[in-house]
């Protein structure tokens, strides 16, 4: 079944982004009808993170942010076996300047959790050397897929989290930025409490330490997708002053509060479907069932 489906994006790739826009919609519809499960995680997450809007506008949410993440899915097919010219095409780069500004000296580029993230990252393997961690798939065909294509242009590097920190700090001394994902749930190992949204959310340390550790300067980078098939655009950010600080819970909520920012700009486009609020502190009740 996972050979068909790759068959099928694989055939998916040679349409235009102004026809994939409308059917990945309607897969994201598709996903929202029968995707019970993650369709309570988005509802409930939008909630605890937006407790004051009505609840008829925070179901149009979910909704608009299944469509985005549908879109999200099949577009990946352009990545995974389109030509380099046409990723540079589809995906503009804002920003390059705060960058280059800084890369005398290692830098992370701070990637938080939005739909267009694998089209920004991809975009830059298409350009730039780079660094970065991922998730290994249970099905090793997959995995194998999304390796060759974070891969295929032979100027990233990947490391599984399974190996840990010590090959990416090697990296950035280098000279490789590295694309950090810092926001995901990933228990309590590592982590602290910081709001996100008012709401306590274990959060790595990760970019504190990292930073620390390697003098590296923080550049965020957010990848927005565009209506229809007008593409996608990476902005880069002006390079945080003053990081890291002496206390690596208020780096960790100086992080936090910047993805609040860039979520409030296009709330539809942050990843809702997963756990944020899984880990909980001690004695505090579960969100989700």
């Amino acid at each position: 079944m996972i050979r068909f489906g790759i068959f099928v994006m694989w055939l998916l790739h040679f349409l235009p982004l102004g026809v994939l826009a409308p059917l990945g919609d309607g897969l994201g519809m598709l996903l929202y009808r029968f995707g019970r499960e993650r369709r309570r995680v988005a509802r409930i997450n939008l909630r605890l993170c937006f407790p004051q809007m009505p609840d008829h506008e925070r179901e149009r949410l979910v909704r608009r942010h299944f469509r985005a993440f549908g879109r999200s899915v099949l577009e990946r097919s352009i990545l995974w076996w389109s030509p380099k010219a046409r990723i540079q095409r589809l995906v503009q780069i804002e920003g390059l300047e705060h960058w280059q500004a800084v890369r005398d000296r290692p830098v992370i580029w701070l990637a938080p959790h939005f739909v267009g993230l694998d089209m920004g990252g991809v975009r830059l393997t298409s350009e730039y050397p780079l660094v970065s961690m991922y998730s290994r798939q249970k099905n090793p065909v997959f995995n194998d897929l999304l390796l060759r294509s974070r891969t295929r242009f032979g100027t990233s590097h990947l490391v599984s989290r399974q190996e840990g920190i010590r090959p990416v700090v090697k990296q950035l001394k280098a000279g490789l930025p590295f694309y950090y994902l810092p926001d995901m749930d990933y228990g309590a190992r590592d982590a602290v409490f910081v709001p996100f949204f008012g709401v306590p959310a274990a959060t790595i340390t990760a970019l504190s330490r990292l930073a620390q550790m390697t003098g590296a300067a923080v550049v965020p980078c957010v990848t927005r997708q565009l209506p229809g098939g007008a593409g996608y655009v990476l902005k880069f950010y002006p390079a945080w002053t003053d990081f890291p600080g002496s206390d690596a819970e208020a780096d960790t909520r100086r992080m936090n509060a910047f993805i609040e920012e860039r979520v409030l700009e296009m709330p539809e486009q942050y990843f809702w479907l997963h756990k944020r609020f899984k880990t909980r502190p001690a004695g505090e009740a579960r969100f989700y069932p």
